[in-house]
């Protein structure tokens, strides 16, 4: 591993190396990093339009079958700018709160757009028009994991109200695939606010394992086919209780 920066932002303390190993996998890979360990994004230096992190293309495959014709794209949480990358042609607009991961991103993964705007993630979206996005991305990450003021059922009321016909939220967290209080509580509440709810796991060694869970949910029907998901498969959820504004240090 050869260490290109480490910065300690307001937020976070960030790291950018190379390494010739990524998830088993030999070549060249560039690495954005938190000090928990967790990886925030990546590029694949031989090839950068690849999409190198399993949970990302699995959100591209959601979002191109249940709305291909899709234009419109808010996400909360920057990482390297993955997902705004790729699509030269849709519009997004980014929220980022640590301006340091922004700076990063164009000094080192290339990232070129001028789509980002920094602050609170849910702040930025209140101030949307409603009926504006086809799909809210949430990929946003602190040192307790996915922020708890964008799980709740106001948070995910408000975000219903800027989605477009046929929209949808689509979240990357982290937990376990059973047992999880967390994970159980934001897949209830989210059902408070649409009609349709999908929970797909990433492969992991075992149960109790912390992965990826992408968690997508809209007032249409979703489709999907784990075939061609890469090793996710489908999660049944237990009934969790209900995340309010009102009780937020339930889970500390």
């Amino acid at each position: 591993m050869h260490i290109l920066a480490k910065e300690m932002s307001a937020f976070n303390e960030i790291t950018v190396y190379d390494t010739s190993e990524l998830y088993g996998e030999m070549g060249r890979f560039r690495c954005l990093q938190f000090a928990d360990d967790s990886i925030q994004g990546a590029v694949d230096l031989k090839d950068r339009k690849r999409i190198l992190l399993v949970y990302q293309r699995a959100i591209i495959y959601l979002m191109e079958l249940n709305k291909p014709s899709f234009k419109h794209v808010f996400v909360i949480g920057h990482g390297v700018g993955t997902f705004s990358s790729h699509y030269g042609d849709k519009q997004f607009k980014v929220a980022e709160i640590d301006e340091k991961i922004v700076e990063l991103s164009k000094l080192y993964f290339n990232y070129s757009k001028d789509d980002v705007v920094i602050g609170d993630g849910r702040q930025i979206l209140s101030q949307s028009d409603e009926s504006t996005y086809d799909y809210i991305i949430l990929d946003a990450f602190n040192s307790k994991g996915t922020p708890l003021h964008l799980t709740t059922r106001e948070f995910f009321r408000m975000a219903s109200e800027k989605l477009a016909p046929r929209g949808a939220l689509i979240m990357n967290l982290m937990g376990k695939s059973k047992n999880d209080r967390l994970m159980n509580a934001i897949h209830t509440t989210l059902r408070e606010s649409y009609m349709f709810t999908k929970v797909f796991s990433c492969p992991a060694t075992s149960e109790a394992e912390i992965r990826n869970i992408i968690v997508m949910a809209s007032n249409a029907a979703i489709e999907f086919d784990v075939r061609e998901m890469e090793g996710l498969y489908e999660l049944d959820l237990a009934e969790g209780h209900i995340i309010r504004d009102s009780r937020p240090n339930e889970f500390k």
